[in-house]
């Protein structure tokens, strides 16, 4: 597993680095958060970023959620004090871990799995998400093409998703595929509902 760690504090990244290694974790690189690490951090395509602020301003908050927003990846966020704004915006940022005032080297390894649980755990539900998103979209796309062929040819709506489904099935395509160009076709002819 590779582990980044974003810090500009040496002491601080070491306990962070001691913490890891004697996890068992040995891919650990430690990046300082200045001129052109985001991307840099793309480049090197951590499975885990562990992020040490300290004591962190605004700018600086934001600047490391938007790391968070570009990576796509589990994100740990230590700090040494917070408020409830900076909680707020970590969360809604998709860090997977914040942790107020904890850094020790003995709770890196169980902050580092909470963190990799939890993003795994919110992508397994966007995921869901997503599909269920698809899934209502089809039906609704569906839909309107049975209208259509129950409006323009007088079928039942069994009979118009029948026809939907058989020519779907014979010339190799998604139901919904069909569907959006039934819907395409009648709105260009004027006929769409």
């Amino acid at each position: 597993m590779r582990i980044v760690i974003i810090d500009d504090s040496g002491l601080r990244a070491t306990v962070l680095e001691d913490g890891l290694r004697e996890a068992g974790y040995d891919d650990i690189h430690i990046v300082p958060p200045r001129g052109g690490f985001v991307a840099r951090l793309e480049r090197m395509a951590p499975d885990v970023v562990l992020m040490d602020l300290g004591s962190p301003s605004r700018d600086t908050l934001e600047e490391m959620l938007s790391v968070s927003r570009a990576l796509a990846r589990p994100i740990a966020m230590f700090v040494d004090q917070s408020d409830e704004s900076m909680i707020g915006a970590a969360i809604d940022a998709g860090v997977s871990a914040y942790v107020v005032d904890g850094l020790r080297k003995e709770r890196v390894k169980p902050v580092l799995e909470l963190a990799v649980r939890r993003f795994n755990a919110f992508a397994r539900l966007q995921s869901e998400l997503d599909d269920a998103r698809t899934a209502l979209s089809d039906r609704k796309i569906i839909d309107r093409a049975k209208s259509i062929l129950m409006s323009q040819r007088g079928l039942t709506e069994p009979d118009a998703y029948a026809l939907l489904r058989s020519s779907a099935m014979n010339q190799g395509k998604k139901i919904v595929d069909v569907a959006q160009a039934l819907i395409t076709a009648s709105d260009l002819l004027g006929g769409g509902l």
